[in-house]
């Protein structure tokens, strides 16, 4: 009656391999879809500067009264509404500062999301522009764009 253990053994261990397969990821099998962002939901996670200018300060506050309603809090962007301007492609090299200035006197047509154009933006001075692209650069830098 040897036999019984060892065909006891090769049942168990055959279990086990066949639960350890069936358990494995399969790197073949197409990724979950992600799950699907709420309309307004912040599009980034930004990290604020640890302290701001009085201009940059200046700049927050005109960018929470103005700019925030589309491009979120903190430029983190809105899901549905507006871009995140905490993103590479605003960093100064792609977007320079009268990429921003002009933005905000002309308007953009949507050319990297699709939000739609962003219409001109009334009731801004031009110190307030330069404030917000203040705010909005020290913002960047904090979260590594350069």
């Amino acid at each position: 009656m040897k036999i019984l253990p060892i065909l006891t053994g090769a049942a168990v261990l055959a279990a086990g391999i066949a639960a350890w397969v069936a358990t494995r990821p399969n790197p073949q099998a197409p990724a979950p879809a992600p799950a699907a962002a709420m309309p307004g939901e912040a599009m980034v996670q930004v990290t604020l500067p640890e302290s701001l200018s009085p201009e940059e300060q200046l700049g927050q506050r005109a960018f929470d009264a103005v700019c925030a309603k589309c491009h979120g809090p903190d430029a983190a962007g809105r899901e549905g509404m507006g871009p995140p301007l905490v993103h590479d492609y605003y960093k100064p090299s792609h977007h320079a500062d009268m990429a921003f200035v002009m933005a905000v006197q002309n308007g953009v047509r949507a050319h990297h999301w699709t939000f739609g154009d962003m219409p001109p933006q009334s009731g801004l001075t031009g110190a307030d522009v330069k404030a917000i692209i203040a705010y909005v650069r020290a913002v960047q830098r904090a979260n590594g764009i350069r």
